[in-house]
């Protein structure tokens, strides 16, 4: 891991899944926008100890694992504040609140034992209509770019710099993307065009990248995910069944499916993409002798 600087107290942490933003403040506090997955913790912490940073606070964009992986640790150890989304806040409160908004196929008790370290009590709440939250002292704008998560937001710090969250992929991540993540597609696409509209000196996307200028990289986006979605359409004859679907996915995706969790991201996935080709009238979600299919419209 490595830091870089961005623009006057804005800097970020090179991780190889993800870059994490922070913004300095004075006497080596921080604050954090996201926190990478746990399994990083190590390496965020010797990275901490060798600047001797303490993080003051810690600003979520959305609850996802790859962005809240830590925040329960360093609220523990750093008595730091963290603000989240109000609209996804409760999924962090308890462990069925987790399984419900993550819609796990598990019982509790393996809930508990893989997500364990995702429960955390939330000291700021960040409303639907809210463009500003101080944390710390210091105001972050909020830009609400709702889709990828159901209340996800983007932030930008004082120095002008925007952290753009999940609301964008690298061109570099479309490479090895089968099928991206968008809880509400439709959503998530109008909240890409949204992007077009600022004016940043900066622009920082988690999964992974620095941008003088993002136009050129929101048309791909947009244009990436739409294709994913025309080519599920593709999959869907006269009336399929919804299982059916997601077997013909897996396999012309090549997806590897190695656990629960795993089946439950991809359930999630393609729930998401065949919502928005039912709400773009491409195809008809109907129930037939007590199964989901869906069906191309004529």
């Amino acid at each position: 891991m490595n830091i870089q600087k961005i623009k006057g107290n804005t800097f970020c942490i090179d991780t190889q899944m993800a870059d994490i933003p922070f913004y300095k403040i004075e006497n080596k506090r921080i604050i954090l926008l996201d926190t990478g997955v746990r399994n990083q913790r190590e390496e965020l912490e010797n990275l901490f100890k060798k600047n001797h940073f303490k993080v003051a606070g810690i600003l979520c964009s959305h609850p996802h694992v790859d962005h809240i992986g830590n925040v329960a640790y360093f609220k523990e150890k750093y008595h730091c504040q963290v603000a989240m989304p109000a609209g996804e806040a409760w999924a962090c409160r308890s462990f069925s609140n987790f399984k419900i908004y993550n819609n796990i196929h598990a019982p509790l008790s393996i809930v508990k034992k893989h997500y364990g370290h995702l429960i955390f009590d939330i000291d700021k709440l960040i409303l639907e209509q809210q463009n500003i939250i101080n944390i710390c002292g210091i105001p972050f704008s909020i830009i609400h770019t709702p889709g990828h998560s159901p209340d996800h937001i983007s932030m930008i710090t004082p120095d002008n710099v925007l952290y753009i969250g999940d609301a964008l992929i690298s061109s570099e991540v479309m490479k090895g993307a089968k099928m991206p993540y968008a809880f509400n597609l439709k959503e998530d696409l109008e909240s890409k065009r949204k992007l077009y509209n600022l004016s940043c000196s900066n622009y920082i996307i988690a999964h992974k990248g620095i941008y003088e200028d993002i136009s050129k990289l929101i048309d791909k986006n947009i244009e990436f995910y739409q294709y994913r979605a025309k080519r599920i359409e593709d999959f869907i004859g006269e009336k399929v069944d919804w299982e059916k679907i997601f077997e013909r996915v897996v396999e012309r995706f090549h997806i590897h499916i190695t656990s629960i969790f795993k089946h439950d991201v991809i359930e999630r996935m393609l729930k998401s993409y065949l919502d928005y080709l039912v709400e773009m009238e491409k195809i008809e979600i109907i129930l037939e002798d007590g199964k989901i299919k869906y069906k191309k419209r004529i």
